[in-house]
């Protein structure tokens, strides 16, 4: 199996332009994961032909509902649909086995208590080192976007290649850091110039286009003003299904 990524989601948080929450597949060549997991990443998975078992690992940028929403969804599809059986890895910053844990209470209350047929390991990676997820190094870097807990930029490799994402931050220069030499930097703009408190804009990003040194570089999370000017844009943007070969 060759390493790819897939935005099976690319979307904002208010499915503008139609396009599901955010929610990327990171195929290595041993194990796959979700970077993301946004509330439509099931119906978005089985609409595109992505088995939930698949999924080795889940790697989550930040604990907003839409970056993070899905998988009270995808641990009881796990449960009774998809029968899981095989582990499965969920790594997030500080708080995230406990914002999972309440959030599945809350949509369906006594879900995370039961218990799951299949080993469940949350991984809470802090700043300032690399961590070990399954077959995936990730190092994350310090993001500028308040969530309740640490939000992440993530730099994560396998099998030789290097995939940075941005998750949501407003500009900061660990960005560039995170960025540096990555096979394909996915990275957010959700506005175009009308600035949005601890978010990325177009502008911005121009600004700055000279210092990012990604092979490759991919915006994502646009809002429906960035989408009207994203065909003019000299950045490359996602869309639902796009898969890069890396």
């Amino acid at each position: 199996m060759g390493v790819s990524l897939t935005f099976v989601g690319c979307g904002d948080a208010f499915g503008s332009g139609g396009r599901s929450n955010t929610c990327f597949r990171f195929d290595g060549d041993k194990q796959t994961a979700l970077i993301d997991c946004g509330p439509t990443t099931l119906p978005a998975m089985k609409k595109s032909g992505h088995a939930p078992n698949d999924i080795d690992a889940v790697i989550l940028s930040h604990l907003h509902g839409d970056h993070f929403g899905g998988l009270p969804f995808f641990l009881l599809e796990a449960r009774y649909v998809s029968k899981r059986t095989k582990p499965l890895l969920i790594a997030g910053p500080e708080g995230t086995e406990a914002r999972i844990e309440a959030a599945c209470e809350v949509l369906f209350p006594g879900s995370f208590a039961k218990g799951f047929d299949f080993p469940l390991e949350f991984i809470e990676m802090d700043f300032g080192k690399s961590w070990a997820v399954g077959d995936f190094m990730v190092t994350p870097y310090r993001a500028d976007h308040p969530s309740g807990d640490p939000s992440q930029i993530l730099r994560i490799e396998t099998a030789g290649r290097t995939v940075a994402y941005s998750g949501d931050t407003q500009w900061i220069d660990d960005l560039l850091a995170a960025s540096t030499g990555v096979d394909l930097f996915v990275c957010e703009c959700f506005m175009d110039k009308v600035g949005v408190p601890f978010h990325l804009t177009h502008e911005v990003l121009l600004a700055h286009r000279d210092q990012f040194t990604a092979k490759r570089m991919i915006l994502t999370h646009m809002s429906d003003e960035m989408l009207a000017i994203a065909d003019t844009s000299p950045f490359e943007t996602a869309f639902d299904g796009l898969t890069v070969t890396l």
